[in-house]
């Protein structure tokens, strides 16, 4: 598992660990770190030429030092400094030693203009403008120096990218593009969040000696190796009922494929027994394709309740499904809610609860059940617990949710008591008093119709099985994107497709996990 730690985590680590070292060490690690990802990286591109882009701190003191390492290794390097003190204004020690090792020193106070052709001659440039202690956004004079890097130049961030929200809370624009980003120690949030993944690029941790493992992580991300350890496998005693029994409450006459989609997820995801309640049409296409499933209403462990699920349908056989749709949001059983059946969602479960929204089903929800006026909306909890009140007299949008999908995140499982798996090129799973989990293993390709039911099957195989929300909602996340980067392999797929490619995937990973070292 990947553990990214807050920003006074990583401080008060470093200064645990500075208290117990000669003085200076710490960064000496940092900087030597730094230049040997550098020297890897221009090697490969069989760069020669090296710009570090130095802002005031401990930041720019790990980038003077590395680059200095560099010329010592014979690379062509210089130094721009972008504090207005100039000389003044950087690490004086890391300053020295770039100096006595032959880089060009140049000032901000040259003029950005005048310096762009430097920083565009660079094959490698070290952004070593600011660092955890930084605010979003870039000074003017240093946004015009990132905007001369040339395309093809390797950009190699210095724990962070400068610009960024450290902790990964807010997303801005004005910031560098890493194409990697080498931080020390350990992850901080920004890297595994969507406000910053992007742009950190590749992300590479180097160990300099600080202490975190016993400290709780931030934000966390699951891997390839942690499925054997989380994964329900069946013992020589189980049956089909102690596996998990999940009930389906999915599809309508309006959207009948989606009942198709997310039994056959739950078959080959491995439940237990699946009972599927639905109107005819999907009830009928369900026997085709998952022959095993049980038709109709009965005892089960969990249930995925709302994939093609249609709310405004006033038929007999809609009313009747609707009925048990709301019985099991009404039950003490585990359940997962899902597209149609997020419109049924009326505020807190007691019972252990996942939501799936989009961003656009998210905005829905918090418009409904926070406060869009000032006034508690039904079914919230108090604005102190929500995260702070909506804007007044205005819904939600699913801009909104795009542009700070964390905060939006918290707001609905803090209203909700429920664990939210808020779907998108980073998902991200948020459970109140745990740290917030944060996927990014499917493919572009996967943003396809049908791909949420998938996820429904998978998510309500795991809850059926036994497996708390917040790790069901991450290792069906985890499973759906890697299963879809195996059935992809670079180019279009389908939903059902990827449905049909979870056993073998799940089988590779618990293959990987069983031959990994202890």
């Amino acid at each position: 598992m990947i553990r990214a730690h807050s920003v006074d985590t990583v401080r008060a680590a470093e200064a645990a660990a500075m208290a117990e070292l000669p003085e200076g060490e710490l960064m000496a690690r940092a900087a030597r770190g730094l230049a040997d990802v550098a020297t890897a990286r221009l090697t490969d591109s069989g760069g020669t030429t090296v710009v570090g882009l130095v802002g005031a701190g401990d930041n720019g003191g790990d980038t003077l030092y590395a680059v200095a390492h560099l010329a010592d290794a014979g690379y062509a390097c210089a130094v721009v400094l972008l504090p207005s003190a100039g000389r003044d204004g950087v690490h004086a020690g890391g300053l020295e030693a770039a100096e006595g090792a032959g880089v060009m020193v140049h000032l901000v106070a040259e003029g950005p203009e005048a310096l762009a052709h430097v920083v565009a001659e660079a094959d490698l440039v070290l952004d070593g403008i600011v660092g955890i202690g930084g605010r979003p956004g870039l000074r003017p004079e240093a946004a015009q120096l990132v905007d001369a890097v040339d395309d093809d130049a390797w950009v190699l961030a210095v724990d962070l990218a400068s610009g960024l929200d450290p902790a990964g809370e807010s997303g801005e624009d004005d910031a560098v593009w890493a194409d990697e980003t080498v931080t020390f120690g350990t992850p901080k949030p920004v890297h595994l969040l969507p406000a910053g993944e992007a742009a950190t690029g590749r992300l590479t941790v180097v160990d300099i000696g600080i202490e975190v493992e016993e400290v709780p992580a931030a934000v966390e991300r699951l891997e390839w190796d942690d499925v054997a350890a989380l994964w329900p496998v069946p013992g020589r005693g189980d049956d089909k009922y102690s596996r998990g029994v999940l009930g389906l409450v999915a599809g309508s006459e309006a959207y009948p494929g989606a009942a198709v989609l997310s039994a056959t997820a739950a078959a080959e995801a491995g439940v237990g027994m699946l009972r599927v309640v639905g109107t005819p049409t999907p009830v009928g296409l369900v026997h085709q394709a998952v022959p095993e499933a049980v038709v109709g209403d009965g005892r089960v462990q969990a249930w995925a309740v709302g994939p093609g699920l249609d709310t405004e349908a006033t038929d007999a056989d809609a009313v009747a499904q609707l009925d048990v749709a709301r019985a099991a949001l009404a039950s003490d059983l585990p359940v997962v809610v899902d597209a149609g059946g997020l419109a049924l969602v009326e505020g807190r479960r007691a019972a252990p609860t996942v939501l799936t929204p989009h961003a656009g089903e998210l905005a829905r929800l918090l418009t409904r059940l926070g406060t869009t006026d000032g006034q508690q909306g039904s079914g919230s909890a108090s604005p102190s617990a929500a995260g702070d009140e909506l804007p007044a007299g205005r819904p939600v949008t699913a801009d909104d949710v795009r542009a700070d999908p964390l905060r939006h995140a918290r707001r609905l499982a803090a209203l909700t008591g429920a664990t939210v798996l808020l779907k998108g090129a980073t998902t991200l799973v948020v459970t109140q008093g745990h740290a917030v989990r944060s996927q990014a293993d499917a493919p572009p390709w996967l943003a396809t119709a049908g791909a949420g039911d998938v996820l429904t099957g998978i998510v309500g195989t795991l809850l059926a099985s036994g497996l708390e929300p917040h790790d069901a909602a991450a290792l069906g996340t985890l499973v759906h994107g890697v299963t879809a980067d195996r059935v992809s392999n670079g180019g279009p797929l389908r939903a059902l497709a990827v449905a049909h490619g979870i056993r073998p995937t799940v089988r590779d990973l618990l293959a990987r996990g069983r031959s990994a070292p202890a």
